[in-house]
């Protein structure tokens, strides 16, 4: 078995990182207080003030914003480059690396690279096939798969070696994520997925978008009865349906997505020009009950293309703006200081 991850008081600090100002997510998580996360996906071209542009409504209202690795198999500005960019803007980066285009090899170099260059938390997982995507004919790599890539970056941290024995001076320091789908076929073995994961090193967990609060309740009932949420922090993924085509698109090709029927009832009973609004409401809902439910310790807020509302939602639910943990490097035309927080208005495949 492998040892559980333990969660260091300090770290050291890594090489061009900006000083904290707020929390940031890991003493977010370490606080007990609740802890927001959001997802950005990098853009497809070269234009790095797309990433300011999300990240500016963002910065004071979340913890820590993820930077996806080429989603969905789609390409786009890498990984890394977004998470730099992140932390220049002034919001604390959770870099996602999978492992559908890496070797074994690329995937530690990279996390080493993370590491180096300030890079504070990492989110692991496999990652979907290049069928999927916009190059099918791509070949996949998968040397390792998810639970092998979090033991690697925990054993890489924790005991400053590589797969291969090679010992790591100076090791990495990051915290550990991972992903899970409650209610992903077969439901019953979705905890002890978890479970697999934790042991592996996984220090937070992600999950999926939740609409059937139910059934993530009688996961997380699972999770709590095998301690995981003593040893693993849940983040329930929540985000709006901002159309009717999102709700189909979301209840029929999305894996393991549940929408109940009376969350589409009333999204198809209100005028075309109100879905919107509906399905924010809605998320705010999810999100005061998903709080409620014992052992989930924070939200995972999933808004693509529509970055720039989620101070809102997360308004509506009560969450207030907090001091950000990461101090922008440079304003938006690079000539000194950024501006304070913005507020509201301002502006995935797991």
């Amino acid at each position: 078995m492998i040892p559980a991850p333990a969660w260091p008081a300090g770290g050291r600090a890594a090489p061009g990182r900006a000083a904290p100002g707020g929390p940031g997510l890991r003493r977010r998580l370490e606080s007990g207080e609740i802890a927001v996360t959001a997802e950005i996906g990098p853009p497809r071209g070269a234009d790095p003030d797309a990433i300011r542009r999300k990240t500016a409504p963002l910065r004071g209202w979340v913890d820590a914003v993820n930077i996806t690795d080429n989603q969905s198999a789609f390409v786009r500005l890498s990984n890394w480059a977004g998470s730099l960019l992140a932390l220049a803007a002034g919001v604390e980066p959770v870099m996602q690396l999978t492992c559908r285009d890496r070797n074994r090899i690329a995937l530690q170099s990279d996390l080493l690279s993370a590491a180096a260059l300030g890079v504070p938390n990492v989110l692991l997982m496999t990652g979907d096939h290049p069928r999927f995507g916009d190059h099918p004919e791509a070949k996949p790599v998968f040397d390792i798969d998810s639970v092998q890539l979090l033991w690697t970056a925990r054993t890489m941290r924790d005991e400053g070696r590589l797969m291969s024995g090679r010992r790591l001076d100076p090791p990495p320091q990051w915290l550990i994520g991972a992903v899970e789908n409650p209610a992903a076929p077969p439901a019953r073995f979705r905890a002890a997925r978890l479970g697999k994961k934790v042991e592996a090193g996984a220090e937070f967990v992600q999950t999926q978008f939740v609409f059937d609060v139910a059934a993530f309740a009688q996961w997380m009932t699972e999770v709590r009865d095998l301690g995981l949420d003593q040893r693993c922090r849940v983040l329930a993924g929540v985000g709006p349906i901002r159309s009717l085509r999102a709700l189909e698109h979301m209840s029929a090709n999305v894996p393991g997505v549940h929408v109940p029927d009376e969350i589409a009832r009333r999204l198809r009973r209100v005028p075309a020009d109100q879905v919107a609004d509906e399905g924010l409401r809605i998320c705010v809902e999810i999100i005061l009950q998903v709080l409620q439910v014992p052992g989930v310790r924070g939200i995972h807020v999933m808004a693509p293309g529509f970055e720039q509302g989620i101070p809102e939602i997360l308004s509506q639910a009560g969450i207030r703006q907090r001091e950000p943990a990461v101090p922008a490097a440079l304003a938006p035309d690079g000539s000194g200081p950024a501006a304070g927080p913005s507020g509201p208005g301002s502006g995935h495949a797991h």
